[in-house]
């Protein structure tokens, strides 16, 4: 699946609010806060993968995978081969050629969900840098349209130094780094 980046849409916060109506009763025993619209669609204005992630902030990583046959049976795929596998749990939607969304189980305290949140903020907060990090994602989108992951890869130098800004020191993404 090439990498996309488009302008962004304000249909983005409806879609993630139709999933988060389903989500919270769905797993709502597992949550241990609501779900929350994370990633590049969770900030206005900023160009971005039109696949909209959300966290599930689960009080267990290790009860929530009793979810997943829920999640399957409303459409979810999981993803077993996640090599972020060991702090969370990804599920996307409709089906892996065609992603339309991004559901992560994270453990309500795992130092990878504040990052989500204080990056999302910080964005949301700050219309330069907002900007700065919407040139960076088209760039890099261009470049490197075949591999995903050297995309993703490609973006951390920036996430890092606005996690630095926040007080935060970015953690391990796999367990090979």
């Amino acid at each position: 699946m090439p990498v996309q980046v488009v302008e962004y849409d304000p249909a983005w916060p409806e879609k993630f609010r139709e999933q988060r109506e389903v989500l919270g009763p769905l797993i709502g025993r597992w949550l241990h806060d609501p779900v929350e619209h994370v990633g590049s669609t969770a900030v206005p204005g900023l160009a971005a993968k039109p696949i909209i992630d959300i966290a599930a902030p689960v009080v267990s990583l290790r009860e929530a995978r009793a979810a997943l046959s829920v999640l399957e049976r409303d459409g979810w795929w999981f993803w077993p081969d996640d090599p972020n596998r060991w702090w969370r749990l990804w599920l996307l939607r409709p089906r892996p050629q065609v992603r339309t969304h991004h559901l992560y189980l994270i453990e309500h305290d795992d130092p990878h969900l504040l990052e989500l949140r204080a990056f999302r903020d910080r964005l949301r907060a700050d219309s330069a840098l907002r900007s700065q990090y919407a040139e960076l994602k088209v760039t890099l989108a261009q470049k490197y349209r075949g591999d995903r992951d050297v995309y993703t890869a490609a973006k951390r130098e920036f996430v890092r130094g606005v996690l630095a800004g926040c007080g935060l020191q970015i953690q391990p993404r796999t367990t090979s780094q």
